[in-house]
């Protein structure tokens, strides 16, 4: 059913909701609270955390269900002084129906895979083992997924089936680990999103498939090494060791507290949930430094050689805008990026470019005030191709240019923002590459960070 009718609500300047037409204070108390309380609907309490940082209006689609329904509705954040007033339209309920999806005994399993199948809440229904696969743990029912399976982040510290969680989206590419008999052992995860007669979304059903070049391999318990610690950081195994010992616990913190933030597994009270997000964010955070000190050990290694693809610089700095731009948006930064019909070809290796500009964006976008812009713009002298960063930030003094590029150089920063290595790695990935990355600043007039490249013929 629908309505067209406003349903409004107030919350304070502390996030407590005050006042709610009936409709909203009925989610707000079956989720275990009431007036007067932390709004306990977490979409909703992070929309109203936004707006009042931003202190401007946002409307968002609002997406959360009640005991029996699925609801969709449209929300208005407007901040003040002493709050944010709230006004929910376009509310549209839809009944829960159970799914109609074949189980997953009717999917084909590849022979050295297990093919699976998970409610909306990530809770496995359903597991099944190849002729060639690894046996299946015991006491797997009813487990989240990410409980029986330790997933992997990518290059950007993302997940993709919580990624498709959100979406509702089918996914591919979710490296896990997961141990069996004592033997870890890593796989890649594909799933299909479900979804019942009426269009509701239900779950997931997929295959994890076994990495055959992982099979046999040294078991990586994430115990540390007892002469772990007596590894200068200069030695070869450092990174190794240090990537070894800490990515599997970090990778499980950052999964569970994704899991608890998103409630995938029941609804909690919204301060709980913010406090998951924010651990979530710490541990890609620290997650970042360990890949910045395995890059750190790759990159200064013998014979390092970055590969030589064919690229475009436009189109790869659209793609960092397109995995940076939420972060942007939070702080109300605007960035303008190349025309979707720009193009700027160059040589270089197409993983290691985007890593680059992610660094640069990253940088702009952190040490850049709220309501600012950011521009990136590509150029070509002679044969050279560049891509150039730009921000409205504090800008960099002639003398610390000097320093920017060189290795753990913070510029006395003492927040947590980086580990002070991205841009020495983007320097010699840049250089790797035949090209190089330079800075022009000045104090109080924003940064330039230049890419370039060995341009190439379209």
């Amino acid at each position: 059913m629908s309505g067209e009718r406003i349903i409004r609500g107030r919350v304070d300047a502390g996030g407590a909701l005050v006042s709610a037409d009936p409709s909203l204070l009925r989610l707000q108390q079956r989720a275990g609270a009431g007036l007067g309380r932390p709004l306990a609907l977490p979409q909703l309490a992070r929309l109203v955390a936004l707006a009042q940082r931003l202190q401007r209006d946002i409307s968002r689609p609002l997406y959360t269900a009640d005991d029996h329904s699925d609801i969709h509705a449209l929300v208005r954040i407007a901040p003040d002084a002493d709050g944010a007033t709230i006004e929910i339209s376009d509310w549209r309920t839809r009944p829960v129906v159970m799914p109609q999806t074949p189980p997953v005994a009717d999917v084909g399993i590849v022979p050295h895979g297990w093919a699976w199948e998970c409610d909306q809440h990530l809770r496995v229904v359903a597991l099944r083992a190849g002729a060639e696969a690894p046996s299946i743990p015991a006491g797997w029912e009813g487990r989240s997924l990410s409980e029986l399976f330790e997933l992997q982040p990518d290059a950007d510290g993302r997940f993709a089936v919580l990624r498709a969680l959100a979406r509702q989206a089918s996914f591919e590419g979710q490296r896990v680990r997961v141990e069996i008999g004592g033997t870890p052992l890593t796989m890649t995860v594909a799933g299909e999103a479900l979804f019942d007669a009426t269009g509701g979304f239900t779950g997931f059903r997929g295959i994890a498939v076994r990495d055959p070049e992982t099979t046999g391999a040294a078991p990586t318990s994430g115990t540390i090494d007892p002469a772990f610690g007596s590894l200068p950081l200069s030695d070869p195994q450092f990174g190794r060791r240090i990537d070894g010992a800490l990515r599997g616990p970090l990778s499980r913190i950052i999964a569970t507290a994704e899991t608890i933030h998103g409630q995938f597994d029941g609804p909690i009270r919204a301060d709980y949930a913010r406090y998951a997000g924010d651990i979530a964010h710490a541990g890609r955070h620290l997650l970042g430094l360990v890949d910045d000190l395995a890059d750190l050990q790759n990159i200064e290694r013998p014979g390092f050689k970055a590969a030589r693809d064919e690229i475009d610089l436009s189109d790869l700095a659209r793609r960092a805008v397109g995995l940076l731009g939420m972060k942007a948006e939070e702080k109300g930064i605007r960035i303008d990026a190349p025309r979707t019909d720009d193009r700027m070809p160059a040589y270089g290796e197409f993983r290691r470019v985007l890593q680059v500009l992610l660094n640069l964006l990253g940088n702009a976008i952190r040490y850049s005030p709220e309501q600012s812009q950011i521009w990136i713009r590509v150029d070509r002298e002679g044969d050279r191709a560049m891509v150039t960063v730009a921000d409205q930030g504090q800008g960099i003094a002639t003398d610390q240019q000097a320093v920017v590029f060189e290795k753990f150089e913070r510029l006395g920063r003492t927040d947590s923002g980086g580990s002070g290595l991205g841009l020495y790695i983007a320097r010699r990935l840049a250089r790797a590459m035949d090209g190089d990355l330079t800075v022009d600043s000045a104090p109080g007039q924003g940064a330039r960070f230049t890419l370039s490249l060995p341009a190439r013929e379209a």
